[in-house]
């Protein structure tokens, strides 16, 4: 889960703050046409932004991923525990046909891991503390082949070209919205550029399509985890994978996750709706698909 909540942060970000400053600099003044709006124009201006949010979130995805958990990368290991993290991340990239990852540790009590960056050849593979403490070695050497099977495939980069084309249409949907109060409901002529309306209203808009466009991101994490889960059971064994996945699924019943955030739960639930933005399918569905041998 933290790979897409990390990068989904990022991109949110990156695409607010090119906004606001694209607004400041008078841009939007540009897409007026004889009191209409250039629809050539919007759209041109919108894929720039939203690729721009989502290729710059790719970019930063190690460097923010690493900051954000405290992720501290391996470099000499100290231990017995860093030395077979090392060996393992590094036999099963070699399987895989990637570069060496960086291997990172950050410290927390959740049972969790994710890889990250810009290609798959210049990664970063992280695991929490309580990974390490809470699983066996088979089990994690599971779910490293789990995330190395996440780099090989290139789902950061498909994520990010997806998040890009989504952010296209919710920009330009929501100034399509903004353009409509500001002339329509609010009849303002537009001589002196767009009003405050346009510019609430075009916010609020984006926050509604942004739900709906992180609802066909959720759907591809989803998609992919099935994919990472058969790319882990060739790395590590498929054995190895359904004991890892048995583990998490005990370890996240016995945390007992609040209601509001049991849909975010690698081990999935919640309602309907609430499906819906869950980045991991429900484990016993990740579980059931490897023993059938359907991925």
């Amino acid at each position: 889960m933290k790979r897409i909540f990390l990068f989904i942060l990022t991109n949110l970000a990156v695409v607010f703050v090119i906004n606001i400053t694209l607004r400041l600099l008078g841009v939007d003044r540009w897409l007026n046409e004889t009191g209409g709006i250039n629809f050539g124009a919007l759209l041109v201006l919108s894929a720039v932004i939203g690729f721009a949010g989502s290729l710059i979130s790719l970019a930063m995805s190690k460097w923010s991923a690493k900051r954000m958990v405290g992720a501290q990368v391996i470099e000499n290991p100290i231990d017995p525990t860093e030395r077979w993290l090392m060996e393992t991340v590094h036999r099963q990239s070699q399987a895989a046909g990637i570069g060496m990852p960086q291997v990172a540790v950050y410290d927390a009590p959740d049972v969790n891991a994710f890889a990250t960056g810009w290609n798959r050849n210049d990664a970063l593979v992280a695991v929490s503390t309580g990974l390490l403490r809470n699983m066996s070695r088979d089990e994690a050497e599971a779910v490293l082949g789990h995330e190395i099977s996440h780099v090989a495939n290139g789902d950061m980069v498909t994520l990010a070209l997806i998040q890009g084309v989504v952010n296209t249409f919710v920009i330009f949907f929501a100034k399509l919205f903004g353009f409509f109060v500001d002339r329509v409901l609010l009849k303002n002529d537009g001589r002196n550029g767009p009003g405050i309306g346009a510019f609430v209203a075009e916010i609020a808009a984006q926050l509604v399509l942004g739900i709906v466009a992180s609802i066909i991101v959720m759907w591809f994490s989803r998609h992919r985890e099935f994919r990472a889960d058969a790319g882990g059971a060739h790395l590590a064994g498929r054995e190895k994978m359904i004991a890892a996945l048995e583990r998490l699924k005990i370890n996240h019943e016995q945390a007992a996750l609040p209601e509001k955030m049991a849909a975010f739960g690698i081990s999935g639930g919640g309602h309907r709706f609430t499906r819906l933005l869950m980045t991991h399918p429900p484990l016993d569905e990740r579980i059931a698909a490897l023993r059938s041998g359907v991925n």
